[in-house]
């Protein structure tokens, strides 16, 4: 029974009038939510996470479950969708270079039918509602899952198959491969070229995470480079190299589209390099997936990077507090969006379970002038509105609209002329 009704009528009238009284002052009370501010959310689109649902090859359902969480996020403020749209050497778009997805149709290389061009249709969904769009793209890999995955018979890996390196279960384009390489920037070229995006994302997966009692099998590229560097160096050179080239062709092509990158939240240990950040994590970027952020940053070859912090406050390992300190002093004049793992709220991790976990997390960021914003993985844990963090952004947090930060190094956008 309503607590409420336990008083009288008239004490009730009183204290309703209260409390409508009270509310103006205690939304004054709260600090306002900044101006300028990312609030982003990743839709993954690799094995169905967040879109289309699974088995959902029908065009409108499609296309209505995309309006659906796009309607959800800018209830809850965002200003900024970030799409997977090249998971595996595929597309979510008419491609002459990769076929397209099975996470779309079912079948890799099958058009939509009734045919439309879902990333068009996307960018359209999220500019109508003042939404950035950036296009998510995975670099290196080609075949998610060799056992079952869907590959066409004109896929790259079976035109070069000579390009690819099998790893575990999955194939993934040779770094050290030039062609592999040019192939990879022409796909990510065409995309800037023929699409009104507002960035090219990519995120962790560079050199792939390692199996145990497996390493990489790329001795023979390695040989066959006769570089001078030790390996390790020499596969960070690889890497290195194709973000240059991707950098050099987004802005050739569109001097005003962003190009970011969703790294994981270790840059290298303190114990191992004494820039490294207060954690003791058993990957790292630059040891383990060959990915030397800070050069990118400190070369402008990326325009913003988003660390996925998706551990929590406090945690014995890699802290929160710790490595948000830590990339907010790593920033080199680039923009920092911090990745929420709001995704952990449905494991067995009592932190996750505290309500105060997100709203704390972003009271932490914002005390740092240059960490600019937020994404959250993944879309679809929204839908439960976790934690009531649904409320908590669109009554407090995000209950005020922002404006994407400007990047003061780059021009304007221009009108889109598609």
């Amino acid at each position: 029974m309503n607590k409420l009704m336990h008083f009288p009528p008239m004490k009730r009238t009183y204290l309703f009038v209260c409390i409508l009284f009270a509310f103006p002052f205690f939304l004054a009370a709260q600090p306002k939510p900044p101006m300028f501010e990312f609030r982003g959310v990743w839709i993954a689109t690799v094995d169905n996470i967040d879109w289309p649902s699974r088995g959902m090859v029908n065009v409108d359902s499609q296309k209505a479950e995309f309006i659906r969480q796009l309607d959800m996020h800018q209830r809850n403020g965002m200003n900024a969708v970030i799409v997977q749209v090249r998971p595996a050497a595929d597309a979510f778009y008419p491609s002459k270079y990769e076929p397209w997805s099975q996470w779309l149709t079912g079948v890799q290389g099958r058009a939509p039918s009734p045919y439309y061009d879902p990333l068009q249709f996307m960018i359209d969904e999220a500019h109508k509602r003042g939404m950035e769009f950036h296009a998510w793209c995975n670099p290196y890999r080609a075949n998610f899952n060799i056992p079952s995955s869907s590959i066409a018979p004109d896929h790259i890996t079976r035109k070069h198959p000579e390009w690819f390196i099998t790893y575990g279960e999955a194939k993934y384009f040779d770094p050290a491969n030039k062609q592999a390489r040019e192939f990879v920037v022409n796909v990510i070229s065409d995309i800037v070229r023929r699409y009104d995006i507002d960035a090219i994302h990519m995120d962790d997966y560079f050199y792939p995470y390692r199996i145990p009692g497996k390493e990489f099998p790329d001795d023979v590229s390695y040989k066959r480079s006769g570089s001078n560097l030790s390996k390790p160096d020499w596969r960070r050179s690889n890497v290195d190299t194709i973000i240059r080239m991707i950098s050099t062709s987004i802005k050739n092509i569109k001097p005003y589209c962003k190009f970011g990158i969703s790294p994981f939240s270790v840059w290298r240990n303190k114990n191992v390099d004494r820039d490294g950040s207060d954690t003791q994590s058993g990957v790292s970027n630059y040891d383990d997936l060959y990915a030397n952020i800070l050069l990118w940053l400190q070369e402008g070859w990326i325009d913003y990077v988003a660390p996925q912090l998706y551990l929590e406050i406090g945690h014995d390992k890699i802290a929160y507090e710790k490595i948000l300190d830590w990339w907010s002093k790593h920033s080199y004049g680039r923009h920092i969006y911090i990745g929420h793992g709001i995704y952990r709220v449905n494991e067995r991790n009592k932190a996750w379970k505290n309500v105060n976990e997100l709203p704390n997390q972003i009271k932490l960021l914002r005390s740092y002038p240059n960490v600019q914003g937020s994404i959250y993985f993944s879309s679809t844990t929204f839908n439960s509105n976790p934690n009531g963090w649904n409320d908590s952004l669109q009554n407090n947090y995000y209950r005020t609209p922002a404006v994407v930060p400007p990047m003061g190094w780059l021009p304007p956008k221009e009108k889109s002329e598609y």
